[in-house]
């Protein structure tokens, strides 16, 4: 016999921020995301406990505060990788890493290769433009 779960429709998910939270935490993790960013600072700024804001902001982004604020970091030091001719170290710091080996071990994690091969990759992927 079939359980009657199986066909009821999912309601979708409850206890998640609010838009205008979701956008207010974004907004100041991206703005600061050079800097140390305490969870209690992002959750002051949104009138919530720290857990319920980190409960709040799982439950919308399906990631946790600090993995959100990670991958940011991620993405942003590719944009430097393959926009700039920053150092490495420069690159760490300018995204918010404690040092460079921190930097390189996260970012290895995440994307499966060392932030110099991907730059080598990456900068070898792009069409030279010609000067007329």
């Amino acid at each position: 016999m079939a359980r009657l779960e199986q066909y009821a429709p999912r309601l979708p998910a409850t206890g998640g921020l609010c838009p205008r939270r979701e956008r207010i935490a974004k907004q100041l993790i991206l703005a600061n995301l050079g800097e140390s960013l305490a969870i209690a600072d992002l959750a002051q700024a949104c009138a919530l406990s720290r857990s319920h804001f980190s409960r709040a902001f799982k439950c919308t982004t399906g990631l946790s505060p600090q993995e959100w604020i990670r991958q940011q970091r991620i993405q942003r030091a590719k944009e430097l990788i393959t926009g700039s001719s920053l150092s490495l170290t420069q690159i760490s710091l300018e995204c918010g890493f404690c040092d460079q080996a921190h930097f390189c071990h996260m970012f290895t994690r995440s994307e499966g290769v060392n932030p110099m091969t991907w730059r080598n990759h990456h900068s070898r992927s792009k069409p030279d433009v010609i000067a007329a």
